[in-house]
């Protein structure tokens, strides 16, 4: 889509402006407040044009214009430009976490309060874990008959059973001996890592075994964020029409499951803006996702998140979703990677009990 400058002018202020206030904008609303060097009946034209690029809609006839989906996709992608979080909301936010020295619990629970409270919408944090799957150890253990029970540890602290039905009983040492070879060819690898080397297997028993556990790393590689910590709901419950997707923020399960899906779309700066559900999630279809991933490489991954009314200020909640996943990488590397002399993690507590008794009230 190609609009011109003076468009793109007229439409980032109307959403500008309807972020604001709320109320639908009309020409002469837009030249008295933004004093224009036009006439409304030029605005008007233009708004007019807006509209039939599916940019803004006009709810009734004698009303102003509002954006819609598409409008707000085209002021996010084009048009918001860097917003700068204040100095002083950084210090205060990095204030708060400075004194949240503590375990894995703590710290998500803090950081979505924190940035609930800031963002004024709901938020959500996900704990850290690999992002990909990596082979720990196999066990084979035969039970009845033909099936044999694989019992399969993931880097992380993953267990994973599934059962096989072989072609032919097999005795306890011969599978003890299948399984250590596996140990041995595998240790640390991705499932991307382990396929490439199905050649080098030699046994039937073998190659059954692999496939089977290659089909269990990439469902676990494929499964849902878990660990999701919730903070801020109350934020979005006065909004009528951001009531229905409270029914989808308290399923902790559809919820990880959206926040995947949204995480695996990121764009290269690190941010992904999700508008309106997309036509995905029709609970969200009055709401806007901001969301980042945090952590170190691929060994350990989260994803921050606020989700509120797609009238959000969505510069300003870009900004602190960034910061905010910016101190949590910090905090992984530092508590995971290089892991701090207990005698560090003493500090104030007052923070911590004020933001767990808001918390509290909040019924997380």
């Amino acid at each position: 889509m190609s609009l011109s400058k003076r468009q793109e002018y007229i439409l980032g202020l109307l959403i500008r402006s309807y972020i604001e206030e709320g109320q639908s904008v009309g020409s002469k609303t837009l030249v008295l407040r933004y004093s224009l060097d036009m006439s409304p009946a030029t605005v008007r034209n233009e708004m007019a044009a807006l509209d039939e690029l599916g940019l803004l809609i006009q709810p009734h006839t004698s009303a102003g214009r509002v954006p819609t989906e598409k409008g707000y996709r085209y002021f996010v992608q084009r048009l918001l430009g860097e917003y700068q979080l204040p100095g002083d909301e950084k210090q205060m936010i990095q204030h708060q976490f400075h004194q949240a020295r503590l375990d894995l619990d703590q710290w998500m629970r803090l950081a979505t309060a924190v940035l609930a409270r800031t963002s004024l919408s709901a938020s959500f944090i996900t704990a850290p874990r690999p992002r990909q799957s990596r082979f720990k150890h196999l066990q084979l253990i035969a039970t009845q008959g033909r099936l044999v029970l694989m019992v399969l540890v993931l880097y992380g602290g993953d267990i994973k059973q599934q059962m096989l039905t072989l072609a032919e009983p097999l005795p306890q040492g011969r599978l003890s001996l299948a399984a250590d070879r596996l140990n041995a060819l595998f240790d640390g690898q991705t499932s991307a890592e382990i396929e490439a080397r199905l050649s080098q297997l030699d046994w039937v028993l073998e190659q059954e075994v692999t496939t089977l556990l290659l089909d269990t790393m990439r469902r676990a590689d494929e499964r849902a964020l878990s660990n999701v910590y919730r903070a801020g709901i109350t934020n979005i419950m006065e909004d009528e029409a951001t009531r229905p997707a409270l029914h989808l923020l308290e399923e902790r399960s559809r919820l990880a499951t959206v926040l995947s899906e949204v995480a695996s779309e990121l764009d290269e700066r690190g941010i992904q803006v999700v508008i309106g559900g997309e036509g995905r999630w029709e609970e969200l279809k009055h709401c806007s996702i901001i969301l980042s991933r945090y952590g170190v490489g691929d060994e350990l991954v989260g994803a921050v998140a606020v989700i509120g009314p797609t009238r959000m200020p969505y510069g300003r909640n870009i900004s602190i979703v960034r910061y905010v996943a910016d101190l949590m990488t910090n905090f992984v590397h530092d508590y995971y990677i290089s892991p701090p002399l207990v005698s560090d993690l003493e500090g104030d507590m007052g923070i911590i009990d004020e933001v767990m008794e808001l918390e509290d009230r909040e019924g997380r």
